[in-house]
């Protein structure tokens, strides 16, 4: 990228990571605070919440690095360049356990505190960060350019996350195999959702209204996890997409600015999802609310607590007690 265009993305770079760091600690510490902790639903949100942070934390600053151009072995190279895939499949996975959880909690009402319970739910978070480590770092295993590693006899490269990661393992296997199915499943479960939601409320209208108040809170719940899909979707077809052009017809020229603006993309999808939680989840959104206003209470305190004394302003201050004279003050 020209010296330019390079400034301006690592300035925008570090701008999403900043607020995907800061966003998704808020998001983290608000679930805590309030106590949501004990429902399955909250913990997969925490690990989702959690590869969202790790993509600031971690994937940006090697993104950068990758695009810099550094001088480093290849497998150096290989093994950043694989840490960089791990959160996105970490969210995928996460946000199909997610559909899932929803799907059962409107299928099997009375049921569903038993069979999903706080700990099975932890362990499903566990088993998707641990199978999404495995799908990112295959290509640590063999299905890397072995030209790129010819060429450079195992000696110093310009570090170049197209270099080392083959096309048809991004395209053929993370887009078509990892991205795309689970996609599916994930429509397919939410249009359900919607549809069970939707004949449950027509059956019991009119029977109790804390029926209807659960009804609604399952769909206002349902519908707020839908956005998060959808700007997921959003934020990262276009990087793949751009994947498959240039696998399938290498003649069609992608302009680098188009691949820039789809990695961004792709890293503030993770900077995004913070604020979806603030304006869809009520839970959330109030302990938002109590965090902000603690910190505001703060503050006033502090300015309170200031001494009067601290103005310098050349006047003596004295506190009269109620015990003393007036004329024994000197």
């Amino acid at each position: 990228m020209v010296l330019g265009g390079g400034f301006i993305y690592i300035s925008l770079e570090v701008l999403i990571a900043v607020g995907c760091c800061l966003g998704n600690v808020l998001v983290m510490w608000a679930v805590w605070r309030s106590g949501a902790l004990n429902q399955t639903t909250f913990c997969l949100i925490v690990s989702l919440a959690m590869a969202d942070f790790l993509v600031g934390a971690v994937a940006i600053p090697l993104a950068v690095v990758v695009d810099v151009h550094v001088k480093i072995p290849f497998h150096a190279c290989l093994f950043i360049s694989c840490v960089l895939i791990v959160p996105q499949q970490a969210s995928v996975l996460t946000l199909l356990a997610i559909a899932v959880d929803r799907c059962l909690r409107v299928c099997i009402p009375f049921r569903y505190k038993t069979t999903v319970t706080k700990k099975r739910s932890w362990i499903i978070a566990a088993v998707c960060w641990i199978l999404a480590s495995v799908l990112g770092f295959l290509p640590m295993f063999g299905w890397y350019n072995h030209d790129t590693l010819t060429h450079n006899n195992s000696t110093s490269m310009d570090c170049d996350f197209v270099a080392v990661i083959p096309t048809s393992y991004m395209v053929n296997f993370i887009f078509e195999g990892c991205f795309l199915p689970p996609l599916a499943v994930m429509i397919s479960l939410y249009c359900y959702i919607f549809f069970k939601i939707t004949r449950q409320s027509r059956r019991r209208a009119g029977v109790a209204a804390e029926t209807g108040a659960y009804t609604q809170k399952e769909h206002k719940l349902a519908s707020s996890l839908v956005l998060v899909l959808a700007l997921f979707i959003v934020c990262w077809l276009p990087l793949h997409v751009i994947h498959a052009i240039r696998h399938y017809n290498q003649n069609i020229h992608v302009p680098s600015i188009a691949l820039y603006f789809g990695i961004l993309l792709s890293h503030a999808n993770s900077m995004v999802n913070p604020v979806v939680y603030a304006f869809k989840i009520p839970k959330i959104k109030q302990e938002y609310r109590k965090i902000w206003r603690k910190v505001i209470g703060r503050q006033q305190q502090a300015d309170i607590n200031t001494p009067a004394s601290n103005s310098h302003d050349g006047r003596i201050h004295v506190r009269i007690s109620p015990q003393v004279e007036v004329n024994d003050i000197i």
